[in-house]
């Protein structure tokens, strides 16, 4: 299997890493579909984080879909969840047949708005977790690749087996680390790493704060700063969560529950857990400083990501095969209604 032009959608900093990588790693033609192409060179660095520096020609950067879509044997999102139904709109005129579609993340609601947009034997695909952790050094010039996963797992829908695994096996090579096949788009799609744990942190912060209640006097640091009430949330929302796989088409164990994921046992010893990992510390909450303190920003990607699209999905289906989900409910509704959208979903 051989994927001789691959066109990335998407600017950020997954889109520059990623396609610096595979440019880097495979060769052939690499070109980016963004609405600024302007900003970008077709010279893009991407330094690694063993002190290695990727070097890529690329082929086409363009904001016109026709033009680089029409010629991509393979088309990689590497949007946020809110900007899936529109691109998948602009490319679908374009796209040939057999060109595998994907994601570097999943549980942004990508397969849901893929399979209801394109072709109903269109090749589609999508990472459990994004591929790389990277930021950005200087827009549509260099980017940093800060860390790899230890392995990867992803969904194949509307090919053979046969070429599922083939797939897989290209993307093994590509990334040279091991890739395992999930056994439909659902494992792909429903975690329990974001739209759970940060909806869950942010509800436990804010759920009954209003403007009357003033201000919080700094920026609460998101995981070192985590409460009980925190872990009692979410808690809550991992049971819930696997109540509703019970009733999906997945397979058991695909998903670890949060506590045996954290190595804890109840509230207080999650708690532990999580406020002492040190990857995440420093890490502060989606705030702004306003006069007299801080309030909560609630169009920050943490609201506008994580509500609409990730914690979206499992409510919606726990809703559609009738699973009783009161705490996500909740969640949900004041998450939604906070940055409000109810009504466009």
């Amino acid at each position: 299997m051989v994927f001789n032009n691959v066109c990335i959608c998407g600017g950020g900093s997954l889109g520059h890493v990623v396609a610096g990588w595979l440019g880097g790693k495979k060769g052939g033609n690499v070109s980016i579909l963004t609405r600024t192409p302007e900003r970008w060179s077709n010279h893009l660095i991407v330094n690694t984080c063993e002190g290695k520096k990727l070097e890529v020609e690329l082929n086409q950067i363009s904001a016109n879909a026709e033009e680089v879509i029409s010629k991509a044997d393979l088309v990689l999102f590497c949007l946020p969840g809110f900007a899936n139904e529109s691109e998948l709109r602009k490319i679908q005129p374009y796209l040939r047949k057999d060109t595998y579609v994907g994601t570097v993340f999943a549980s942004s609601g990508f397969f849901f708005k893929a399979l209801e947009i394109l072709p109903a034997t269109q090749p589609l695909f999508g990472f459990q977790r994004v591929p790389f952790i990277s930021r950005i050094e200087k827009y549509g010039h260099s980017a940093n690749l800060l860390g790899y996963r230890d392995c990867y797992y992803m969904a194949v829908e509307h090919v053979s087996e046969d070429d599922k695994m083939s797939f897989v096996e290209w993307w093994q090579e590509i990334l040279s680390r091991p890739v395992h096949l999930l056994t439909n788009y659902y494992e792909a799609s429903i975690t329990n790493s974001n739209p759970i744990l940060h909806t869950a942190r942010l509800y436990s912060m804010f759920g009954d704060w209003t403007i009357e209640k003033g201000t919080f006097n700094h920026n609460i640091l998101f995981y070192e700063e985590w409460t009980d009430k925190a872990s009692e949330y979410l808690i809550k929302m991992d049971e819930e969560l696997f109540r509703l796989l019970d009733v999906l088409p997945v397979r058991k164990g695909y998903l670890t529950p949060l506590l045996e994921y954290y190595e804890s046992h109840d509230v207080k010893s999650l708690t532990a857990k999580i406020s002492s990992i040190s990857g995440l510390k420093g890490i502060t909450s989606p705030m702004k400083e306003c006069d007299g303190g801080w309030i909560p920003d609630f169009t920050s990607r943490y609201f506008t990501e994580d509500f609409p699209f990730g914690l979206h999905t499992i409510w919606q289906l726990a809703h559609k095969h009738n699973v009783d989900i009161p705490v996500i409910d909740k969640v949900y509704n004041w998450g939604i209604s906070e940055i409000g959208i109810g009504e466009n979903l």
